[in-house]
């Protein structure tokens, strides 16, 4: 089967007279990613269901499997992380009159959009439906088309070397001392140096260990209950602590998979250690389940209860991930309800039932927060589109009611927080229960501050993290921590 050329362009043929052909692969070469693993992801979203039905094409082989999931969930070749260095080069080998070839082991359909988007290839060699090109397959086929030593190579990774025997020449990608060895032995070698291999600070970025911060409201209901200075409460807090950020990390990891294409969108998502290609997909798909079942065995070891809240989380964390948080409104109660059931761990673990009061406070609060996270975003994507600014399901002409529900509900908090100090609940003589009115002044003023922020543009995707790196809501925050352990 001859290469297919794209429209307009003419197919390279073998002439030991016409300049020799470069073949460039596109997975971990051309772009900073795995191109099946996009498509598992885009299926995912898109079409959870679905997924049930992976072992049955792959049964049938894995070019199947590519072409299927080509059909169903095309990723966004436009918005895909592309080598910009190579690119570069590549730009200057067509100028001098180079063929350029992409060849891969993705699907037809998937290299030809990528093809025409770069506009740069003169012929695509891609999988069919029926034959995976990839090693041998894929070696056989350039020998095919350009004969022995009859075209140089740009590829990255150990799959490569049935190819590298049969070019001319290899450029490789990042390669280490090993991969670089073998790659001479086969064929002359340029190695280009693109960019630097994953470093562990971006493994750590993947764990979103600045979110760690949420999971400090397990200690909730030890303030409230003023049992705060109990030390074995404290450490048995700390695994409960550690058991939830296990966990968070492992949801955080398959939500920035599962949502690739909206990241590469954002303007500060983007960068994103998975959206970016810095580390590879495969590698946080091995690393989510690895971090839950340690979490999850952490929270069994302290109280089956524990357990049931951690997986509880979970399944809310997956059910947004994979929908929730394309639906108005309800997207926002289950941010919520994934802060509330923070508090929840903690009350579990220490063996201190939450009172209505406290849950009624932590609902209206996290759900105002949690509004301030979506009206944030609407203005962030408002500098980059305009009147047309969207961000999941909301348009920018929501941001107003987004803004006047979650202040009115951060009031509301407020509210509950001067009733509770005037009922009936209020009883113990130790307590100076006036002082705590000062609180509801500092947390007025605080969600004020919060939302006058978001709407000057200066809130950060999260407001949590957001409000713990603010000097003045710092200020504010360690105003109220101040004076409920006086009042205590």
């Amino acid at each position: 089967m001859p290469a297919k050329a794209l429209p307009g362009a003419a197919t390279p043929a073998p002439s030991a007279k016409g300049p020799i052909p470069l073949v460039v692969d596109l997975d971990d070469t051309l772009v900073r990613t795995d191109l099946l693993l996009e498509s598992l992801f885009v299926l995912a979203k898109q079409k959870p269901l679905r997924l049930l039905l992976v072992p049955l094409w792959l049964a049938k082989g894995k070019a199947c499997l590519k072409r299927r999931l080509a059909e169903m969930a095309m990723p966004d070749i436009a918005a895909l992380p592309y080598r910009q260095a190579l690119l570069s080069r590549l730009e200057a080998e067509r100028r001098r009159g180079r063929p350029l070839v992409l060849a891969t082991a993705a699907d037809q359909a998937l290299a030809d959009e990528v093809a025409r988007h770069l506009g740069l290839f003169d012929a695509v060699l891609a999988s069919d439906g029926t034959v995976n090109l990839a090693r041998e397959l894929k070696r056989e086929r350039l020998v095919e088309e350009y004969g022995a030593q009859g075209f140089d190579y740009v590829g990255g990774g150990h799959s490569d070397q049935p190819v590298w025997h049969a070019a001319r020449r290899v450029w490789v990608l990042r390669a280490g001392p090993r991969l670089a060895a073998e790659a001479a032995e086969a064929a002359d070698v340029e190695t280009i140096v693109d960019d630097d291999p994953p470093r562990l600070a971006s493994y750590l970025a993947t764990l979103r260990p600045h979110q760690w911060l949420k999971n400090a409201l397990v200690f909730l209901p030890l303030l409230a209950t003023r049992r705060i200075y109990e030390l074995d409460l404290l450490w048995q807090g700390l695994l409960v602590f550690a058991a939830f950020s296990l966990c968070a990390s492992s949801a955080y990891i398959l939500n920035d998979l599962l949502d690739l294409p909206s990241d590469r969108h954002h303007p500060r998502k983007r960068n994103r250690p998975f959206a970016s290609g810095e580390v590879p997909l495969l590698h946080g798909l091995a690393l989510a389940p690895l971090l839950l079942l340690v979490g999850l065995v952490l929270g069994a070891l302290l109280s089956p209860l524990l357990l049931g809240v951690l997986a509880l989380y979970y399944a809310l964390t997956l059910s947004y991930s994979l929908r929730l948080k394309d639906i108005v409104i309800l997207d926002v109660l289950a941010l919520a309800g994934l802060y509330t059931l923070r508090v929840m761990a903690g009350a579990v673990a220490f063996g201190i039932p939450p009172s209505a009061w406290l849950l009624a406070f932590c609902g209206f609060l996290f759900f105002s927060l949690a509004m301030i996270k979506r009206y944030a975003e609407l203005m962030a994507m408002r500098t980059l589109e305009g009147s047309r600014a969207h961000a999941r399901a909301y348009l920018l002409e929501d941001s107003e009611l987004l803004a006047a529900l979650g202040g009115a509900s951060g009031y509301l908090s407020v509210l509950v927080l001067a009733l509770y100090i005037t009922s009936e609940a209020m009883h113990d003589p130790d307590v100076r229960y006036q002082l705590i009115w000062l609180v509801c002044v500092l947390l007025l003023y605080w969600i004020s501050y919060m939302w006058l922020m978001a709407h000057r543009g200066r809130m950060h995707d999260d407001p949590l993290v957001f409000a713990l790196r603010n000097r003045v809501s710092q200020v504010v925050i360690a105003l109220m921590a101040a004076t409920l352990l006086i009042a205590a």
